[in-house]
């Protein structure tokens, strides 16, 4: 009987020697477990074979948490993640850990009437001291006034810029590697904020604006950049798959590459190969943060002919996305990393060039 063919659930006992894979490959077999084991199989088998180009989305609250250092990094490091739509609060609340500041595990119990007397900002049970904020701000503020900054420019290169700042912070502190900021500089992953304005960079790009900074983000150029990248990963033979930690903007900004190539632009395309998404939003409020991979279908985000390869895991990202990072260290070789950010030039002209074609045929809609 055909219902009956799939493996038997018989876990054997946990022992004080079972690892992570043992755990993911023999117990986790039904519920959201079991999503999270289907997780770590795609991501392994099949969105890290070498020709697949890997984008990853993070919302909320993360690098507060240490995701960063915890599973991030190592990542990048790996070759497992090729580039990256953040919200600005995580890239500035990651800046912290490579300027050598502290988070601290606190309690969600605590009066904020207490905590905001006392000079402690609370992110739910993460607690910092205010300075934290006043001593990030006044980094960002001293570095975008540099000659470099001086100009328009994607938020992918700003980061890429801000990224050697960091990095050489963390370099006068002798801390290691902290911040994902400053692996992605090394790496050349590419960074983008959707919402740049949306988070205290953006507030004090604006607040340097008055003094007569020249900095600032170019929109269009990260919409057609990330476009490009999808388009480049396509062309050159190979697969392009979503890593969506969370939703909202980010989530979107990967996805909509392919209804900007398709729709907008009107070159020849399917959509996303592989959607991998952790999330705790529900699809039923018509939120795009809870919306499912076969939705994504009708907008052409994601291939139709590979929706058997999405997955979607209804966990808090901080509980799966370790597991899924210590399944994928143990179980994957490295890759080599694909260093995007340095192929910017020639992934744009790629863009040009089908969008040029695409005109003289009547296919696009962008004028």
């Amino acid at each position: 009987m055909r219902y009956l063919s799939g493996a038997r659930i018989s876990p054997k006992p946990i022992t004080r020697n079972t690892t992570v894979v043992d755990i993911v490959e023999n117990v986790f077999s039904a519920y959201n477990a079991a999503r999270l084991q289907e997780a770590c199989r795609l991501f392994v088998e099949k969105m890290l074979a070498d020709d697949v180009t890997v984008a990853c989305s993070l919302t909320g609250a993360l690098t507060p948490a240490g995701i960063s250092q915890s599973c991030l990094i190592p990542l990048i490091e790996h070759g497992f993640i090729d580039w990256i739509a953040s919200t600005g609060a995580n890239l500035y609340h990651d800046t912290h850990y490579g300027l050598g500041m502290s988070m601290h595990r606190g309690s969600p119990h605590v009066s904020d009437v207490v905590l905001r007397e006392k000079g402690v900002v609370r992110i739910y049970d993460i607690f910092f001291d205010y300075r934290v904020l006043l001593r990030t701000d006044a980094f960002y503020r001293k570095v975008i006034g540099a000659p470099e900054f001086q100009r328009p420019m994607s938020t992918a290169e700003f980061h890429y810029l801000i990224g050697k700042y960091v990095k050489a912070r963390e370099k006068a502190l002798g801390i290691g590697r902290s911040s994902l900021l400053s692996a992605a500089h090394d790496y050349q992953v590419p960074i983008y904020t959707p919402s740049p304005g949306d988070s205290s960079i953006g507030m004090n790009v604006a607040a340097k604006a008055l003094d007569g900074n020249r900095l600032q983000f170019d929109v269009s150029a990260d919409v057609n950049e990330t476009a490009a990248i999808v388009l480049g990963a396509k062309r050159s033979g190979g697969k392009s798959a979503v890593l969506i930690l969370g939703g909202g903007s980010p989530k979107n900004f990967l996805l909509q590459t392919e209804p900007q190539i398709q729709e907008v632009l009107g070159i020849d395309e399917k959509g996303h190969d592989y959607f991998l998404q952790i999330t705790d939003a529900r699809p039923d409020t018509g939120g795009l943060s809870g919306a499912t991979p076969s939705e994504a279908v009708s907008w052409g985000k994601v291939d139709p002919e590979r929706l058997p390869d999405a997955v979607v895991c209804y966990l808090d990202t901080t509980v799966a996305l370790p597991i899924l990072t210590a399944y994928a260290l143990a179980s994957h070789r490295r890759r080599k990393p694909k260093r995007l950010l340095s192929q910017r030039q020639s992934a744009m002209a790629r863009l040009e060039g089908e969008y040029a074609k695409a005109k003289r045929r009547g296919r696009a809609h962008a004028e």
